[in-house]
């Protein structure tokens, strides 16, 4: 019996030491196989994203930390004593079952493909897409982040931009404001005309080339509406905006000039 009781300690010992050594080498490996890779992931985003462009960066560094990471998990599973078939079988089934969980999901990553494959827009771009307007703070592998002018974090799916109208308001380096003004009937169309241009033309961020123009726009019911066009640098394209309509106001206002209101004539018989 003493011997018996002596043979199972020395075996339990013997296990406990190498399943133990084992364990710990493991822990070692995930926690230094981990640390190392986010200080990889973190040299590559510095470096890489300066040699090649940002939206196409941030996407290869998320797939690659996704990628190191796994390894890493691989490497410490199997030096625990997990065979690498049953691992490989096993990767298989989980892999099957978060392609079903995420099979929603998979349009997104196509979507995300095709974006920085085509490149419709790239980060810093301010851009409209799927009813949403914003800079275009990252292209992940599944969401576009946009960070819209009043300071709000919108995340639009890719599989939804890849499909949609994109407009990309930073392609081109100019702008034109159009800006609409009614006027009452009666007003001196070549007077406004005059007063408009005026404005226009005296603003500093107002580009002379393309120069503005003035045109009666159109007969409305109870107005003549005019329309002011000027170019301006994509930057100051809200600068300008706001600023013309107050302008032309003022010189409205100083002009004598009569902003109608709505009004309906009422013949009697």
């Amino acid at each position: 019996m003493e011997q018996f009781l002596s043979q199972l300690w020395a075996t339990l010992a013997e296990l406990a030491t190498t399943v133990g050594l084992k364990a710990i080498y493991a822990i070692l490996i995930l926690i230094i196989g981990l640390k190392i890779v986010k200080v990889i992931i973190k040299k590559l985003r510095k470096k890489a994203l300066s040699h090649i462009d940002e939206s196409v960066g941030k996407f290869l560094i998320s797939a690659l930390s996704l990628v190191l990471n796994i390894v890493v998990l691989v490497t410490a599973a199997m030096i625990i004593g997990v065979p690498a078939t049953s691992f490989v079988a096993l990767l298989g089934s989980a892999g099957l079952a978060v392609g079903l969980a995420l099979q929603g999901s998979l349009p997104n990553l196509a979507g995300a493909i095709m974006l920085l494959i085509f490149k419709p827009f790239k980060v810093g771009d301010y851009v409209e897409v799927s009813g949403v307007a914003g800079v275009v703070e990252e292209i992940n592998l599944f969401y576009t982040v946009l960070n819209t002018v009043d300071n709000k974090h919108i995340t639009v799916p890719n599989g939804a931009a890849s499909n949609a109208v994109i407009i990309d308001y930073s392609t081109q380096n100019m702008r034109r404001v159009d800006l609409e003004f009614g006027v009452a009937y009666g007003t001196d169309v070549d007077k406004f005309k005059a007063v408009m241009m005026k404005v226009a033309e005296s603003h500093a961020l107002v580009l002379k080339d393309p120069a503005p123009v003035a045109y009666l726009l159109r007969h409305d019911d109870s107005a003549l509406t005019f329309v002011l066009r000027s170019w301006c640098a994509t930057g100051d394209y809200w600068t300008v905006y706001f600023d013309l309509i107050e302008q032309v106001h003022k010189a409205i206002n100083a002009e004598g000039i009569e902003i109608p209101f709505p009004q309906v004539d009422v013949h009697m018989k």
